[in-house]
Parts: C-alpha cells; sequence; structure tokens
C-alpha cells in the first residue's frame, strides 16, 4: 500500500491469507503458479511496509536499497513473467497455448531488459506527499517500448484464456492501471499495488470456479487410453 506503513502490513497479511487460502483451491499443480499470485503481492506490501519504516533513517540505507529492488524485482520483471506463465501452464487448448506463448516471449524480452536496468542504473525509493516514489533513471529513449511489453505481457493474456472469469482478472488489472497511471502518474507502481487486494480476491474467485469443473486431460489420446484400460478390465 502507498499511504502508511500500517496500511502496508495489514494489505501484506491480508493477501497472504488469500493466498493460502487461493492454494488450497487448487485441485491440480498447473494451478499453482496462478494461486501463487497473492504472495507476490503480499510481498511487495511488506517491502513497502519496511521501506515506510526506514527510509526516515539515512543509516538504514542497506536496509532500503535491499527492500526497494526487492519490491522492483516482482513489480518489473518478475510481474509479467508471473500472469503470463502461470496463464500459459493453465491453457489445454493448442491454439490458445500458441498465443499464451507468445506474451511469455514478450514477458522475458521486457524482464530482461528491466533487470539489465536493475543491475546497471542507480535506483532509490523516497517518500513525497504520501506516497512511495520509486527513482528509476533507466533509458528514456527505451522507456515507451518496455511499457508496451509489460502491458502485453501483463494486462492482455487473461483475455485469450479459456479459463472461466479469467477475464475479470485481466478486467480489474486493466482498470486499475489506467486510474494508477492517470491520477498518480509519479508513483504508479507503489499505487498500482494498492489494489492487489482486489486482483487478489479476483484469483481465489477463479480458482473456486475452476475447481467446480473437474481437472480435464489435454490430450484426447489420453482420455482414449483411460477408455480403453477401464474397457479391458
Amino acid at each position: 500500500m502507498c499511504f502508511s506503513a500500517g496500511a502496508s502490513f495489514g494489505a501484506g497479511i491480508f493477501l497472504s491469507i488469500i493466498g493460502v487460502a487461493s492454494v488450497k483451491k487448487t485441485t491440480h499443480s498447473t494451478q499453482i503458479l496462478f494461486a501463487c499470485i497473492p504472495f507476490i503481492f503480499a510481498i511487495q506490501q511488506f517491502s513497502e511496509g519496511i521501506l515506510w519504516l526506514s527510509l526516515p533513517h539515512a543509516s538504514q540505507i542497506h536496509i532500503q536499497k535491499f527492500f526497494t529492488y526487492l519490491f522492483l524485482f516482482f513489480a518489473e520483471p518478475g510481474w509479467p513473467l508471473c500472469i503470463s506463465i502461470s496463464i500459459l501452464v493453465l491453457e489445454k487448448q493448442p491454439d490458445r497455448r500458441n498465443i499464451a506463448w507468445l506474451f511469455v516471449l514478450l514477458a522475458m524480452v521486457d524482464a530482461a531488459y528491466s533487470l539489465f536496468c536493475l543491475m546497471h542504473y542507480a535506483v532509490h525509493a523516497e517518500i513525497d506527499s504520501h506516497h512511495i516514489l520509486y527513482v528509476q533513471n533507466f533509458p528514456y529513449q527505451f522507456r515507451m517500448i518496455s511499457i508496451i511489453l509489460y502491458v502485453m505481457a501483463t494486462l492482455i493474456p487473461p483475455f485469450f484464456s479459456h479459463i472461466r472469469y479469467m477475464y475479470i482478472l485481466g478486467f480489474t488489472m486493466a482498470v486499475s492501471y489506467i486510474v494508477s497511471a492517470i491520477f498518480y502518474e509519479q508513483y504508479v507502481l507503489s499505487v498500482w499495488c494498492f489494489f492487489a487486494s482486489v486482483l487478489s480476491v479476483a484469483v481465489y474467485f477463479i480458482l473456486s470456479k475452476m475447481r467446480e469443473v473437474p481437472f480435464h486431460l489435454p490430450n484426447i489420446s489420453k482420455r482414449s487410453a483411460l477408455v480403453e484400460t477401464a474397457l479391458d478390465r
């Protein structure tokens, strides 16, 4: 959360609870990464809570740097990769899997660029107007390309998934990102995490609906083999 240490730690605890509940809703190993999305937001919230406490103290520079990089790792390279890969492993339809692979490749390109920048350019966090501002001196000429890749790899995959109600996650992410970018342009990385609880509830809801439908084998031949085995018995 972007307003205080208490709000960040509170959100982190809530998101952790949602994460545990989501993992318990899984019925197959392919659902685990998707179910862990709330935990990623929880790590970000706990990181910001520690930043709120440490940023006013210059002597805690090492703590500030560690949790600044931890937050940015999940917010930039981690988030597009997690979303695109988690949807890919859930996908069973060949045509949609090909599309999902495309978004994973876009996420990998953007993640590689983000990691390169985090390793080679100075970043720091500071408290500004009741928000945490992440100052990143990345090359300006590649900024728009990186944003486009980030948005495509993060916001679009849910709309191509065959999973029932997955579009809710995409719609929620898109609306929250647009609102954050318009009203909190300087603090979009931090403010967008304000919507983490809503996104996490969407993850829990989608997994609950998936639990109502038995897991289907992705290959017709495998189903046929099971039927033949049963008949032989």
